[in-house]
C-alpha cells in the first residue's frame, strides 16, 4: 500500500521546503520530494533548490570575497591602511563558498527532521489517476520507483537556466549560472550575454578579481525594470568607475571555439565586432521547470510561457493541487516563493495566508546594491498617477562618508494627494537593508509623513531614508 499523507511537496528550493515546514507545523503529515544531488560528494540529494545550492547563497558569498579583494586592493589606503601584494587564492574562495552551501543544506534536513517533514529522494511526477480524492505522486529515485498517496500537491519544482539556440552550456568554457560560481581560477577575459542580475552579479565577482569583463545586453535599455534614475546611477558607476563594458541592444552571431578561446560577433548599439573571452557566461533569464512533472496527464494547465496557472492564492485548474515559486507567474526570487509557500500551507489548514505581490522587494547584490520596492517613476508616469518624489544622496550621509564609500542615492514616491509611499528605490551600500523598512511602510499602508515623523539613529545609513521621506515634502534637513 501506498504512503498516505496529507500534503506532498514536489521540489525543495525555497517555496518548496518552507511550504513543507510550514504544513508540519499546522499539524498535517507532509513529504517533500527531491532528486537533485548538486554534485554531492555523498551523491545524496541536496535541498534547498538552485538558489541555496548554484544560485543566491553561493554567488553572495562569492560577491563578499571578492568585495573584500577589491577593498584590500583598492580602498584600504585612504583608512591608512597598506596592504601590498595582495592576492586571491581562487580555490580557498570557491571551497568557502562550497562550505557554506553544505552547512545551509545540511541546516534544512535538520528543520525537516525536526518539524517530521518526510524527505522523499527522487524525482516526483504525477501518475494521472486520481482516488477518492487523492492524488497518486510518483517518486523515481535511484533505487527504483514507488508511488505515494496524497490529498494535497504543492508543486514547487523550480526554474532552469534559459538555453540560446547555437550556444551549448558545456559549463567548463561556456557556463550558466552553475558554472561560473566554480571557476578555478580568474579568466583573463570573461564575456556575459545578459545584463541581468545574474549577468551583472557575477560579471562583478571575476572583474573585481582581475578579469576583462565584458557583457552584452539584447535590449536597447540597461536595467528596464528598475527606476530610471537607479539605472542611470548604476551605468555611471559599472561602467566609468569599475570599468564593466557593457554594450546595449546587442545581436550575436555564430560562435567559434579555438586554442585561443570563445570567438562570439555581435552587433550593438555602440559598436560592432567580436567578443573574444575566455570564459562565456550565459544569463539570458531563466524558464519555469515543469519537464518531467506529467501534468499534463493530470490536466494541469500551463500559460503560454510554461508556467503553472494560478489563482491568486496559488490554486492550480486541479482540486487540491497548488503550485507556487519560478513555477508560477510572477518574479522569479526565493523569497517570493518562501512567502507563497507559507501562504499555500495556511490556506490548506483553513487559514486566511496571503502574498501581496506589490510589496515583494527586489535586489542586486553589485556594489553598489541596488534594491526598490512598489512602484517606479516612469511606471507612475504611464498610469497618469500624480506623485511627489524625494530623493537624497548618501554623499549627505556621515555614517557613509565614515565607511567610505558615498555611491548613489534613496528616493522615495508617494500620491500627491494622499501621500502614501508607492515606491522607494535604492542604490548604494547595504541597499538590500535598508529597502526593508521601506516594505514594511507599505505593506502597513504608511505615507511619507509617516517615515519622516519616525526617529532613525544617528549616524546610520537609514537616515537617508528617512531624508527622503522629508524631501517628499521638501523639507530635508541635511540636504
Amino acid at each position: 500500500m501506498a504512503q498516505q499523507f496529507d500534503v506532498v511537496v514536489i521540489g525543495a528550493g525555497p517555496g518548496g521546503y518552507v511550504a513543507a515546514i510550514r504544513a508540519a507545523q499546522l499539524g498535517f503529515s507532509t513529504a517533500c520530494i527531491e532528486s537533485e544531488s548538486y554534485d554531492d560528494p555523498k551523491g545524496e540529494v541536496r535541498l534547498g533548490g538552485t538558489c541555496l545550492n548554484v544560485g543566491c547563497i553561493p554567488s553572495k558569498a562569492l560577491l563578499q570575497s571578492s568585495e573584500y579583494f577589491d577593498m584590500a586592493s583598492h580602498h584600504f589606503l585612504m583608512h591608512g591602511i597598506k596592504a601590498d601584494g595582495v592576492k586571491m587564492d581562487v580555490p580557498s574562495m570557491v571551497r568557502r563558498k562550497e562550505n557554506i552551501v553544505t552547512q545551509l543544506t545540511t541546516g534544512i534536513r535538520s528543520l525537516f527532521k525536526k518539524n517530521k517533514v518526510t524527505l522523499l529522494a527522487g524525482r516526483g511526477s504525477f501518475t494521472g489517476s486520481r482516488k477518492s480524492e487523492r492524488w497518486q505522486i510518483e517518486v523515481a529515485g535511484k533505487d527504483g520507483k514507488s508511488v505515494v498517496d496524497a490529498k494535497h500537491v504543492i508543486v514547487a519544482t523550480g526554474s532552469k537556466p534559459r538555453q540560446l539556440s547555437g550556444i551549448e552550456v558545456d559549463n567548463k568554457s561556456i557556463c550558466d549560472n552553475v558554472g561560473a560560481l566554480s571557476f578555478d581560477a580568474v579568466p583573463r577575459r570573461v564575456g556575459v550575454i545578459g545584463a541581468g542580475v545574474i549577468g551583472l552579479e557575477l560579471g562583478s565577482v571575476w572583474k573585481r578579481l582581475g578579469s576583462e569583463v565584458t557583457i552584452l545586453e539584447a535590449l536597447p535599455d540597461f536595467l528596464a525594470a528598475a527606476d530610471a534614475a537607479v539605472a542611470k546611477e548604476a551605468w555611471k558607476v559599472f561602467t566609468a568607475k569599475q570599468g564593466l563594458k557593457i554594450h546595449l541592444g546587442a545581436k550575436i552571431g555564430k560562435l567559434t571555439q579555438g586554442k585561443g578561446g570563445i570567438g562570439l560577433p555581435f552587433q550593438s548599439d555602440d559598436a560592432a565586432g567580436v567578443l573574444e573571452c575566455d570564459k562565456l557566461i550565459v544569463s539570458v533569464g531563466r524558464v519555469p521547470n515543469t519537464d518531467g512533472l506529467n501534468g499534463g496527464a493530470a490536466g494541469l494547465k500551463l500559460d503560454d510561457h510554461g508556467r503553472v496557472e494560478v489563482n491568486d492564492y496559488c490554486q492550480t485548474n486541479l482540486p487540491n493541487v497548488w503550485a507556487v515559486g519560478d513555477v508560477v507567474p510572477g518574479p522569479m526570487l526565493a523569497h517570493k516563493g518562501m512567502e507563497e509557500g507559507v501562504m499555500v500551507a495556511e490556506r490548506i489548514a483553513g487559514q486566511a495566508g496571503h502574498v501581496n505581490h506589490d510589496t515583494v522587494p527586489w535586489v542586486i547584490y553589485t556594489h553598489p546594491e541596488i534594491a526598490w520596492v512598489g512602484q517606479t517613476e516612469q511606471q507612475l508616469k504611464a498610469a497618469n498617477v500624480a506623485y511627489r518624489a524625494g530623493q537624497i544622496p548618501f554623499a549627505a550621509n556621515g555614517r557613509a562618508l565614515g565607511q567610505g564609500d558615498t555611491t548613489g542615492f534613496v528616493k522615495m514616491l508617494a500620491c500627491a494627494k494622499t501621500d502614501r509611499i508607492l515606491g522607494v528605490h535604492v542604490i548604494g551600500t547595504n541597499a538590500s537593508e535598508l529597502i526593508a523598512e521601506a516594505v514594511v511602510a507599505m505593506e502597513f499602508g504608511a505615507s511619507s509623513e509617516d517615515i519622516a515623523r519616525i526617529c532613525h539613529a544617528h549616524p546610520t545609513l537609514s537616515e537617508v531614508m528617512h531624508e527622503s521621506a522629508l524631501a517628499v515634502d521638501k523639507r530635508p534637513l541635511h540636504f
